[in-house]
């Protein structure tokens, strides 16, 4: 009888602690929470406590994952979610104690100008990515690789927005070439360069995101203001990158870019363009992974479409994981808006149910993938 007693529990605890995608999860899930796990937010805080908004959606399920930031935007300040080594991690154990489905906690640390980790908190230096690809040494790049790896597995990150994979077409580009992003203006040397970084975090059971598909090294404008058009800029070698790493089994993330290619798509730029997102990345380079938008505050966006038309493109085209930076402009309800706008979506027949469960279905499996779990 007492091992009767001692069984049912236990077997009670596996059944229902059991996180395969097709198992006893599933059926407990409600429409919120994989909605939820489609939206990864930023916030303000050095840290957080119980009355936050922040832990508030991600004890409801209204969230999948957060993004931290150094700076501000919005307010101008250098106070958002980084001030130490200790802080940061203090503050990220505190977001996944919140959570019952574990969160993607994504960061943009690339190095050099894009580097959120940096020597002022108490950090190591980092280096661009062209600094690394002018030098071409495998060695320096995993060093540095390694490097950041291992800072972001001490500190509980377990994204990393990187590498970033546009080619170097116009050395000008503001929100490329010009800082300094790009490996080089040679498809081979960016994918090379890119798939150590990749090996280096997957190393520490990170995940990488390819950005910014379909590319943006050609841009002559920068997407985070407005509309950028590279139609008459964009080059095919530009896809070349992903198709490489893909070719060599890569299956994380890939991040959209908010440019417009009428070549491409001459409705909506890429990331709400099914013809983008489906047709070329998941049919044309077989891409199995998780798609997940640059900043939908971004201004190629906010100052084109309104957010219900922005979140019913992009889950057309084929998206996975919204991304909303909190950064730009700050709005700490996004979340819950969004969910409410998906749910009328699928209630007005402008999204079906299936499409939210494709995606749900491939985020939990890479959580699942890097033992997130």
């Amino acid at each position: 009888m007492k091992k009767h007693i001692v069984f049912i529990p236990v077997l009670l605890i596996l059944i229902f602690s059991c996180t395969e995608v097709n198992g006893p999860i599933e059926r407990q899930i409600s429409l919120d929470d994989k909605i939820g796990q489609m939206l990864l937010v930023g916030f303000r805080g050095l840290s957080v406590s119980d009355g936050d908004q922040i832990v508030r959606d991600i004890k409801l399920g209204r969230i999948g994952g957060v993004v931290l930031y150094d700076r501000d935007v919005a307010l101008g300040s250098d106070v958002r979610n980084i001030q130490s080594p200790g802080q940061l991690k203090s503050l990220i154990t505190s977001l996944q104690n919140s959570a019952q489905i574990p969160l993607f906690v994504a960061i943009d640390q690339e190095g050099g100008k894009v580097n959120r980790l940096k020597t002022k908190y108490g950090f190591p230096a980092s280096v661009s990515q062209q600094y690394l690809g002018t030098l071409n040494n495998p060695d320096s790049t995993k060093y540095y690789a390694d490097r950041t790896a291992k800072t972001l597995f001490d500190l509980g990150i377990n994204l990393n927005f990187s590498p970033v994979v546009d080619v170097n077409v116009n050395p000008k580009s503001p929100a490329i070439g010009a800082v300094e992003r790009s490996f080089s203006a040679d498809p081979q040397i960016v994918s090379d360069n890119a798939q150590i970084v990749i090996n280096s975090h997957h190393q520490k059971n990170i995940l990488t995101s390819l950005k910014h598909f379909p590319g943006h090294g050609s841009a002559a404008s920068d997407s985070h203001l407005g509309f950028t058009d590279v139609t008459s800029t964009w080059q095919s070698l530009e896809l070349e990158p992903y198709q490489n790493l893909i070719n060599n089994n890569y299956q994380d993330f890939v991040m959209t870019a908010h440019i417009f290619n009428a070549n491409l798509d001459p409705e909506y730029p890429a990331t709400l363009s099914k013809k983008i997102m489906t047709g070329i990345l998941r049919e044309q380079l077989n891409f199995k992974g998780v798609i997940i938008t640059d900043d939908m505050g971004m201004g190629a966006i906010t100052s084109q479409f309104g957010l219900e038309t922005a979140v019913e493109k992009s889950i057309e085209a084929g998206v996975d994981i919204l991304l909303f930076a909190n950064n730009l402009n700050y709005d700490e309800h996004i979340a819950e808006k969004v969910i409410k706008i998906v749910k009328s979506l699928i209630a007005d027949g402008k999204i079906s149910a299936n499409r939210i469960n494709e995606s749900y279905k491939r985020i939990i499996a890479l959580k699942k993938k890097y033992n997130l779990f």
